[in-house]
C-alpha cells in the first residue's frame, strides 16, 4: 500500500497565471486537491470609502481601476446610477456612442480573456493573434477618448467628447474583418484535440449550483441559464438592437470558451446596427447642474459587463458627494465557487479552471 501524506501549497501571489495579484492555498494529497482557499485582498484601494469624499464626476475615474479590461462598462455603470436618480434624460447621440465604446469594449475584454486562456493551459500563438486584433479596438477607443486601458469617458448626461471625424467609418470596417478573424480563432481552437482534452468536463457544474452561487455573465450562461441583462431588463438603448444570448449547457470550461466567443459574434451584430443607426448630428451631452446633487434618497442599477452583472447602489443625501456607494463587482461573486470547483480536482487543471471564471483582481478586491 502506497503512503501520502497531505501537504500544504500556496499558489501565487504573483500576476502570471493567477490573472491578478492572487493566492490560493492547497491542501494536496500527491496532486489531488483536497481543500483550496483563495485569499485576496491584494490589490484592494478603498475605492466605495473613497467615494464618499469626491464628488461624483471624480468618482469616474476609480470605476476604471477596477475592472481595467472594462473600464466602460464601469463609467457607465456609475454616470447610469447618478441619471436614474436625477431623472435625466441622455441624448441620443451619446446613448449611441456609449454602447459602440462598451461593444468594443467587451470585444477587447473577452480578446484578453482568449488569448491569456490559450496562454495558461500551454498555446501561443491564440495570444498573439488575439492581442493583434485588440490593439485595434485599443486605438479606436484612443482616438475617441485620449486612453488606452483606463478610458474615463463617460460623464454623468452623456459622454466626454463627440466621436472625431471618421472614427465611425473605421468602426464599420472593422466588423467584417474581426468576424473573419473569429472564424480563424474557432479554425485554429475550437476542434483543436489538445485543447477539448484540457477543458472538456473541466470545472463542471449545474444551473442550480451556478444560481446558489450568485454567478452570472458566461459563467451563467454555460450552464442553460439566459440571462443578459442588456436582454432582460434593458438600458441605454439596447432594446433598439437585434441580438441572440449565447448559451452552453455543459457548465464545464469548454462550455464558457464557447459562450464567450459567442458574445463576441452578438457584439459585433450591436455594433454593425448601431453604426447604421448611428445619428448624424445631435448633442452629446445632457443638461446637467454645474454641482450634481441627487436627489435625497438611494437607487441600485445593475448592467451587463463582460464578466457578468456589474451593480451600482448609491445612497444619497442631496450632496455633491455620495453618503454611501457600493458596488456589485461580478468578479468577486463568480470567484465564490472556485473551492468547491477545484476539490478533488488534478492540480494541473486549477490553472484551467481558475482562467475559465474570467476574474479581473482589481474588480474582486475593489
Amino acid at each position: 500500500m502506497i503512503r501520502t501524506e497531505e501537504m500544504m501549497l500556496n499558489v501565487g501571489p504573483q500576476h502570471p497565471s493567477t490573472h491578478g495579484v492572487f493566492r490560493v492555498v492547497l491542501k494536496i494529497d500527491g496532486e489531488i486537491i483536497k481543500e483550496a482557499t483563495p485569499v485576496i485582498g491584494y490589490l484592494h484601494r478603498g475605492t466605495e470609502k473613497l467615494a464618499e469624499d469626491l464628488n461624483y464626476t471624480q468618482i469616474i475615474p476609480y470605476t476604471d481601476r477596477m475592472d481595467y479590461l472594462a473600464a466602460m462598462t464601469n463609467n457607465y455603470v456609475i454616470c447610469h446610477a447618478v441619471e436614474t436618480m436625477m431623472g435625466m434624460e441622455i441624448p441620443e447621440r451619446a446613448e449611441y456612442l456609449r454602447v459602440i465604446t462598451m461593444e468594443l469594449g467587451r470585444i477587447a475584454s473577452h480578446l484578453v480573456w482568449f488569448g491569456t486562456y490559450l496562454l495558461d493551459i500551454g498555446a501561443m500563438s491564440p495570444f498573439l493573434y488575439a492581442f493583434r486584433d485588440r490593439e485595434m479596438i485599443i486605438n479606436m477607443l484612443n482616438e475617441v477618448c485620449g486612453g488606452r486601458l483606463t478610458f474615463n469617458y463617460m460623464r454623468v448626461g452623456g459622454v466626454k467628447w463627440d466621436a472625431p471625424e471618421g472614427w465611425i467609418d473605421k468602426v464599420r470596417a472593422f466588423i467584417p474583418y474581426m468576424r473573419e478573424q473569429l472564424e480563424g480563432y474557432h479554425d485554429l481552437v475550437s476542434g483543436n484535440e489538445i485543447f477539448l482534452n484540457r477543458v472538456k468536463g473541466v470545472g463542471k457544474y449545474d444551473a442550480q449550483t451556478a444560481i446558489e452561487y450568485s454567478l452570472s455573465g458566461a459563467n451563467l450562461r454555460c450552464t442553460g441559464v439566459k440571462w443578459d441583462l442588456r436582454k432582460n431588463e434593458p438600458y441605454s438603448i439596447y432594446d433598439r438592437f437585434e441580438f441572440d444570448v449565447p448559451t452552453q449547457t455543459e457548465g464545464d470550461c469548454y462550455a464558457r470558451y464557447l459562450v464567450r466567443m459567442a458574445e463576441i459574434g452578438e457584439s459585433l451584430r450591436i455594433l454593425e446596427q448601431a453604426v447604421e443607426q448611428f445619428p448624424g448630428e445631435g448633442a452629446i451631452m445632457a443638461k446637467v447642474p454645474r454641482i450634481i446633487k441627487p436627489p435625497e434618497g438611494e437607487t441600485y442599477v445593475r448592467i451587463e459587463s463582460p464578466r457578468g452583472e456589474i451593480g451600482c447602489y448609491i445612497y444619497s443625501k442631496k450632496k455633491p458627494q455620495p453618503y454611501r456607494l457600493k458596488f456589485r463587482r461580478p468578479s468577486f461573486y463568480n470567484l465564490q465557487i472556485l473551492p468547491k470547483l477545484l476539490e478533488g480536482e488534478n492540480i494541473a487543471n486549477l490553472i484551467a479552471i481558475l482562467g475559465g471564471i474570467d476574474i479581473v483582481l482589481g474588480e474582486v478586491d475593489g
